[in-house]
């Protein structure tokens, strides 16, 4: 399944409409796979103390690719009006290559030792590993789990980490590149503000992994509430900096305040540093509630937030930017709370012994 990344970007060496479809298809198919796995793996190798430190370095090396990316792309198509073929072979060739790198990396990865996972809480555990490894077995698990309150109050979290994802990665730099008050550095703009987005995960995962120890000693709620607090002021920020319309396409509509690049790109940073506090602490709770069925409560997790995710793309280039920071206000608003309720419950289970027999 992994295999479906580096074909993905193989499609770009040489463009046909049928060919990036079909990668985009097989892309989503990877991911999902690979997203379950790398969340389950996470869990088998943590307890409880080193889980908030091991998802936060997890997110700040994958965001790395954010930072880099954008780096390498920028340099690469710097002054370039027209991309040539041979401009392109360099730049997918490249990212091709990275991506093999990875996936033959996979062959060195350790295998679980028996202690990693003691001490996490094992909330609604469905018994033996044994009885529960074939593929339509964790399906049904799936389903099962996604019945019950823990797991629908997640999912609430879920759908706004989507709906912010979409906004972020797809939305948020095309509106900087089409705010003509910006001028001749709108289209850079939009480069720069991905780099600052990736900066921003990079150093919030860096530092929730690093003071992992802190969050199991106070909670990932203040984590989640701090990421709730950048969010919301960003959402106002980009609302009085950007045109309504910005999202649609180019144009120089008033704006509240006069638009400020530097406040633009503080945003991106904004953006990204509130959803490395959402995903990591997403990440950590459910390897240390769901130790014993990981893999099917982060599929859940990447179902639902890949959902979410498409709705938003479907209506970003059709809902002006005020219609859709109110959806990531309202949205975000209801899964901060749900997330509040589940790790208010975890943690009162910790502090009462809870452990599964």
């Amino acid at each position: 399944m992994v295999f479906h990344f580096s074909l993905f970007i193989a499609c770009f060496l040489k463009p046909m409409v049928w060919t990036l479809y079909l990668g985009s298809c097989l892309v989503g198919i990877g991911a999902a796979v690979l997203w379950t796995a790398q969340g389950n793996f996470l869990t088998i190798n943590s307890d409880s103390e080193t889980v908030s430190r091991n998802s936060g370095i997890f997110w700040a090396l994958l965001q790395c690719s954010l930072l880099f990316g954008n780096l390498f792309v920028y340099f690469e198509f710097k002054g370039e009006t027209l991309i040539n073929e041979h401009r392109r072979n360099i730049v997918y060739g490249s990212l091709a290559g990275v991506c093999l790198v990875g996936i033959l990396l996979l062959l060195f990865l350790r295998n679980k030792r028996p202690s990693d996972t003691d001490n996490l809480i094992a909330l609604n555990a469905s018994g033996s590993q044994e009885a529960k490894t074939g593929p339509i077995q964790a399906l049904v698990r799936s389903f099962k789990l996604l019945l019950t309150k823990e797991m629908i109050l997640l999912s609430v979290c879920f759908a706004y980490t989507g709906f912010e994802l979409t906004f972020f990665s797809g939305v948020y730099s095309s509106c900087v590149g089409f705010t003509k008050h910006f001028g001749n550095d709108a289209k850079s703009l939009a480069g720069i503000s991905g780099m600052f987005i990736g900066a921003g995960e990079i150093i919030g995962g860096a530092s929730f992994g690093l003071f992992g120890k802190r969050s199991n000693k106070y909670g990932r709620d203040p984590i989640v509430l701090l990421g709730y607090v950048v969010h919301m002021a960003s959402f106002y920020l980009i609302y009085i900096n950007l045109p309504e319309d910005s999202p649609i396409g180019d144009t120089s509509k008033a704006t509240f305040l006069t638009s400020n690049k530097y406040l633009a790109v503080a945003c991106s940073f904004m953006l990204g540093f509130g959803d490395s506090c959402f995903n990591t602490q997403i990440y950590s709770l459910l390897g240390y509630v769901y130790p014993e069925d990981s893999a099917p409560a982060f599929a859940l997790y990447k179902f639902v937030q890949s959902l979410t995710a498409a709705v938003a793309f479907a209506y970003s280039t059709v809902l002006h930017l005020q219609w859709q920071l109110l959806i990531l206000v309202i949205t975000g608003t209801m899964g901060s709370y749900c997330f509040w309720v589940v790790e208010w419950q975890t943690s009162r289970m910790t502090r009462e012994g809870y452990q599964k027999i």
